[in-house]
């Protein structure tokens, strides 16, 4: 080939190359082209939603911010930006800014701020300020954290956030949720949650469960009606059964809000008063007495079986609950009503009762039959009246038998040569025979208008002018004190010399015997045997025997009294309950004689140098807890405390352990007597250097000064409650151990006594083993 083809070959190649580049220039320009429109519509449609997101975000009166690493930028919303700053008292708008004073406002503030920004965690609170409240949102997405500030003027100022408001009915302790139209839940609180055991509603939703299907119904019953619904259910919530009050409104823009309250407590009383009330009722039903009590519109609402019982009335006619005026003209009709010549104008007054503040009178009602009521009416606290019927006629036949017997017991009196009275426990005198008139120079009239003893002692004065001898007396007739009961007898001169006798005597019924013997021609004859030592010894002889003999000679009836009073108490149904409880008296009384006739028996051999004491080795700590323990149901009976202290190596006492018991129950008896309610009893052992003190103390009232240097003298002391011998014996029994009796006591300060016993006898008396 030529050079000339070879130039045209690389021309005509050259030419391609340039059509091929422009071929493929064209085609890339209509590519690019099309990318650009592409991404020119592209830009047109951020540009748009952009549009619309700053649009939005300004129709709903919010400004948006964005953080990134501290740094506060205004993403929409620049009006309500300023809005906010001037809520919080900020001159600028500036986005940092009002970050930062959000973060000032409050420390709760500033943590959830940086828990946002740092961690990503959402927040939502309001912050107060000088100008007004903002609403704070925080988001996270991606790197950035976002912040929805909305400014809360108006009446909207007070009202919380969805969440805070959320947060508040979290807080209940009892469930509370929103309901939808058919009662399903559409938002829960916790405890409606911890109520059915799951953690979310929707894995509820999922397993069917309901706090309450009832409520439920009451949820839809109130969005179908539009008015608020209520009930009181029952179910259990944390493994307990509770009562809750569930209310369900209607809220305004659809739904329902169902909250409850916990009335347990309420309801559990509710219960517990009926059943109280059937209780009461069902007591009533069980008693002797009839009852009837009617409302303030005067109709009958309760019975019980005895008045219905008593007035014969039927039992489903009372069912109808009829008024008082038509049970009382039904009464009539009978004639079980008592007769009265004008029974309009008695209706009207027992129909008046109503009107009556104060209670009135117990009233007798004296009936056609024979048959004698009390009647006692009260106000009810109810309101109306409580009527309660009682039939005495046998209390009344008893009470006539017993007057009969009383005018026995004055004519069996009347025949006896000793002066006799009978005084009550209140002191008024009772029966006295035609020999008391004779022996103090009286008449019955006299006696009559006297009364009481004082009266009887003004009449008596003129003949026996010892004032001291009559208050002795006095306390042996008006004293409660058993101890200060205790019988009596002696003698003194009158003023026209003559020797009486005279004798108390406490009877079963509280009464006291007082008689009086004239002994003077008695005494004269003794003392004219007195003149001889022989006669003397005789008359010391006579005198022992007399105490003893009369002693025991009284024990006999005792016991019997003793044995047949256990067996009345003992005789069930056979014995009303008022026997028993004078069974129950009789036997009080006659073992508390029975007691004080060995106390002077015990004086007697003691005055006689004729008791002897059983030595033997005693533990004293025994020895009081066993004290103790004898009394201990006594001082529980009188709400007194009994404590015993002593310390453990105390050891042994030589002594008589009887006669040491006897010596602290008579100190015990005394002091819880003397003890009043919630005092304490102190019964106390230790060994001090060259004996053992065994002490009694209580908190009671104490002992007057003036009785203290006479207190262990026989029969002295009733002005603390009588203790009688038993002070005189606990003295003579600690000196026949060789010991002596102290007494400390301050009026309204209780008192104690110590007993100080020899050490030395229970050291020479210790068994050789105890002494290493």
């Amino acid at each position: 080939m030529s050079q000339t083809d070879l130039i045209l070959l690389a021309a005509a190649g050259a030419a391609s190359l340039v059509i091929c580049v422009i071929l493929w220039t064209v085609a890339q320009r209509r590519v690019g082209l099309a990318r650009a429109a592409m991404l020119q519509d592209r830009l047109g449609a951020l540009e748009a939603r952009a549009e619309a997101a700053q649009a939005s975000a300004e129709a709903f009166d919010s400004a948006l911010l964005a953080v990134e690493e501290g740094h506060a930028m205004l993403a929409s919303g620049r009006e309500s930006l300023a809005i906010c700053a001037t809520a919080l008292g900020l001159t600028a708008p500036d986005p940092q800014t009002l970050v930062n004073a959000l973060m000032r406002a409050d420390p709760d503030h500033a943590r959830r701020l940086r828990a946002l920004f740092e961690r990503g965690e959402p927040c939502a609170f309001e912050v107060r300020g000088s100008g007004g409240v903002v609403s704070v949102e925080g988001r996270a997405a991606g790197a950035l954290a976002w912040l929805r500030l909305s400014a809360v003027s108006g009446d909207d100022s007070g009202l919380p956030t969805a969440p805070r408001f959320a947060a508040l009915l979290d807080s209940r302790p009892t469930p509370a949720w929103l309901a939808a139209a058919d009662g399903s839940p559409i938002w829960v609180n916790d405890a409606w949650l911890k109520a059915v055991g799951h953690d979310s509603l929707d894995e509820a939703a999922a397993a069917g469960a309901s706090f309450d299907k009832a409520a439920d119904a009451l949820a839809s019953e109130a969005a179908n009606l539009g008015r608020v619904r209520d009930s009181v259910r029952w179910a259990t919530l944390d493994g307990r059964r509770r009562a809750f009050h569930i209310t369900a409104q209607p809220l305004e823009g659809g739904g329902v809000g169902v909250w409850t309250e916990d009335t347990t407590e309420t309801e559990e009383l509710r219960e517990a008063i009926k059943r109280h009330a059937a209780a009461h009722d069902e007591t009533l039903n069980h008693i002797a007495d009839a009852v009837a009590i009617f409302n303030q519109d005067k109709r009958l609402t309760f019975h019980n079986t005895a008045f219905a019982e008593l007035w014969g009335l039927e039992p489903a006619w009372l069912a109808e609950r009829p008024t008082h005026g038509e049970v009382l003209d039904r009464l009539r009709q009978r004639r079980r009503l008592p007769e009265t010549a004008d029974y309009g104008r008695w209706k009207a007054q027992e129909l008046g009762r109503y009107e009556a503040l104060d209670i009135a009178a117990d009233d007798l009602w004296s009936l056609p039959d024979g048959r004698t009521l009390r009647v006692v009416r009260q106000p009810h606290p109810m309101g109306g009246l409580l009527l309660l019927f009682s039939d005495i006629t046998d209390e009344l036949k008893l009470k006539a038998q017993y007057n009969a017997q009383i005018q026995v017991q004055q004519a069996t009196l009347d025949k006896l040569n000793d002066a006799v009275a009978v005084f009550g426990s209140d002191g008024r005198l009772r029966l006295h025979n035609e020999a008391f008139e004779r022996f103090w120079n009286v008449t019955a009239a006299q006696l009559d208008l006297a009364g009481d003893f004082e009266g009887v002692v003004e009449l008596c004065v003129p003949r026996l002018h010892d004032l001291q001898f009559w208050r002795d007396l006095k306390g042996r007739v008006a004293d409660p004190d058993p101890e200060a009961r205790a019988p009596v007898s002696g003698e003194v001169k009158t003023s026209d010399s003559r020797i009486v006798m005279y004798q108390s005597r406490p009877l079963p019924d509280g009464a006291t015997l007082i008689a009086f013997t004239d002994v003077t021609d008695a005494k004269r004859l003794e003392s004219a045997l007195a003149a001889r030592s022989s006669a003397l010894a005789d008359a010391e002889r006579l005198k022992r025997d007399f105490v003893g003999n009369v002693s025991y000679e009284l024990r006999t009836p005792l016991t019997t009294i003793i044995g047949y009073s256990e067996l009345l108490e003992r005789s069930g149904e056979n014995l009303s309950e008022r026997g028993r409880s004078h069974a129950a008296a009789v036997r009080t009384a006659a073992t508390q004689l029975a007691r004080s006739i060995d106390d002077v028996l015990d004086m007697a051999q003691i005055d006689a140098d004729e008791m002897a004491l059983d030595l033997e080795d005693v533990r004293v700590g025994e020895l009081l807890d066993e004290a103790a323990n004898r009394w201990s149901t006594e001082a529980v009976s009188g709400e007194v405390t009994m404590l015993v202290e002593y310390k453990d190596d105390i050891g042994l006492i030589r002594g008589d352990a009887r006669r040491l018991g006897q010596i602290l129950d008579h100190l015990v008896e005394n002091a819880v007597r003397q003890t009043p309610p919630g005092g304490k009893v102190t019964i106390s052992g230790r060994r001090t250097l060259g004996e053992i003190q065994l002490q009694v103390a209580d908190t009671g009232r104490g002992i007057p000064f003036h009785v203290q240097a006479h207190i262990f003298d026989r029969f002295v002391g009733r002005e603390r409650g009588g203790p009688g011998l038993g002070l005189a014996l606990v003295k003579a029994l600690t000196e026949l151990h060789g010991g002596w009796v102290a007494l400390e006591s301050e009026p309204g300060a209780g008192a104690a006594f110590t007993c100080h016993l020899p050490e030395e006898a229970q050291a020479a008396a210790a068994h050789p083993e105890l002494e290493f």
